[in-house]
């Protein structure tokens, strides 16, 4: 099916932090913007249920590395947004100025219109305030972490932050796709982009599959923000010597290097318990909001907070490495997340995901662990353990300055790129605050302000 009537000025395929953020600008101006996403718009309930249609299908949502580390993603409308820990570091601007782009006039744009607030005190847990203490007695430089959150809106003794805020507390990018509806724009949900369409060295439109059939929607403009993975595969596929579309006419441009060399942020949680924890009637044990505080040791490429989780993922990662003796223990374990900046490498591949850690990479997971380990055992915590590796953030498969220009345009004009998949260096940051500002300079350059 050939969707011409109506064309809309731009296409934006994905509507996470970047998608989004472009989307509001765009409709905002009076753009014609129709947004595609591959999941659906439920209200996000809260439920584990929910969450795992959201992120734990096996081959949608979780994708597993060739060395068996996880890497979930969201497929849902605010993409990972929705399903994030809601952490917003702002974005590394000197590496970015290293490229030609100024984010400075984005970064102050966002951080008016975003909620962005450390946590007060009665929104944070017992086991954060412990792990705080013991980082702290150790000369650590643990601080509250910045959070993309309404605090009105806040409750304690919550855990749902990674299922899905069910009292819209945490902000996501749903909050400016709507603001992009309340502007006119279109959302069509359950459609998966396959391939991007370019004739004469410019984008035409885009294939996607809905319901079972497949559509063409055309545009002068077209903005992947599928995600670190969704938008190299997208571009593989566009790849339309291999096609069967190149007997329409269409362009058979080269985008075989979208996906080579990228990060995944990889992610260890060290645990330990404490028998002697005290919580107020306010707050139950077990029940927080996770990466309340922490320290980035930038030069390192390690980061450090605490990471209370939702008890069946806490039982889940237990079981992976063996430690059924710790099953009882959730309510009173201490956990820390061990982030590193990974080397890039790798490739994502059509169907998988092929990256393993370097020796580099080892080390620095290494010596995050360990620096977690004498924080937990500052902290009074016992029977220390740690999980498996898992891919936090994938990025860097179309990188700015390689496969996009300094606009994030590739070499089909009309054709921009815009997610974690254009950051260009090694990274182990949360990815949304960056891409938010990005986005608002991508919708600024295509709006003409």
């Amino acid at each position: 099916m050939v969707e011409n009537g109506n064309q809309p000025d731009v296409i934006i395929v994905g509507t996470g932090p970047g998608g989004a953020s472009v989307a509001k600008k765009l409709a905002e101006a009076g753009q014609s913007v129709v947004m595609l996403e591959w999941g659906d718009d439920a209200p996000l309930t809260g439920q584990l249920s929910q969450m795992v249609k959201i992120a734990g299908i096996p081959g949608k949502g979780a994708l597993m590395h060739a060395d068996m580390s996880l890497l979930m993603r969201g497929i849902t409308v605010g993409g990972s947004s929705a399903i994030n820990f809601a952490t917003a570091m702002a974005p590394p601007l000197a590496m970015f100025q290293k490229y030609g782009i100024d984010l400075t006039q984005d970064l102050a744009a966002m951080s008016q219109a975003l909620p962005i607030n450390t946590l007060p005190d009665h929104l944070i847990g017992p086991l954060a305030k412990r792990i705080s203490l013991g980082a702290s007695s150790l000369g650590h430089d643990w601080q509250k972490l910045q959070k993309f959150v309404h605090i009105d809106k806040c409750r304690s003794s919550c855990h749902r932050c990674s299922y899905g805020c069910p009292f819209d507390a945490k902000w996501t990018a749903r909050e400016f796709v709507d603001d992009s509806l309340h502007s006119n724009a279109v959302l069509i949900t359950k459609a998966k982009v396959s391939r991007v369409l370019h004739r004469g060295g410019r984008v035409i439109g885009v294939e996607y599959h809905q319901a079972g059939s497949v559509h063409t929607l055309l545009a002068d403009k077209v903005i992947l923000a599928a995600g670190g993975v969704g938008s190299p595969r997208i571009l593989q596929n566009s790849c339309l010597e291999q096609s069967g579309l190149a007997a329409l006419g269409l362009d058979q441009t080269d985008f075989g290097q979208a996906g080579k060399g990228y990060f995944v942020d990889p992610v260890i949680a060290v645990m330990g318990t404490v028998d002697d924890l005290n919580c107020s009637s306010e707050q139950a044990a077990g029940q927080e909001i996770p990466m309340a505080a922490g320290m980035h040791l930038s030069d390192e490429g390690i980061t450090l907070s605490d990471l209370t989780l939702p008890k069946p993922l806490y039982l889940a990662f237990a079981t992976q490495v063996g430690r059924l003796d710790r099953l009882m223990a959730h309510e009173k374990t201490l956990s820390i997340m061990v982030k590193v900046k990974d080397d890039l490498g790798g490739n994502i591949g059509p169907k998988w995901l092929n990256k393993s850690l370097t020796d580099m990479d080892r080390q620095r997971l290494a010596t995050g662990t360990e620096l977690a380990r004498s924080i937990l055992k500052q902290a009074g915590a016992t029977k220390i353990f740690n999980s498996h590796h898992f891919a936090a953030h994938p990025g860097g498969g179309v990188k700015i300055g390689e496969l996009v220009d300094e606009n994030l345009e590739t070499r089909v004009k009309g054709l921009f790129v815009c997610d974690a998949s254009v950051i260009p260096e090694s990274w182990g940051l949360p990815p949304s605050y960056t891409l938010l500002c990005l986005g608002h300079r991508l919708g600024r350059y295509l709006s003409g302000n």
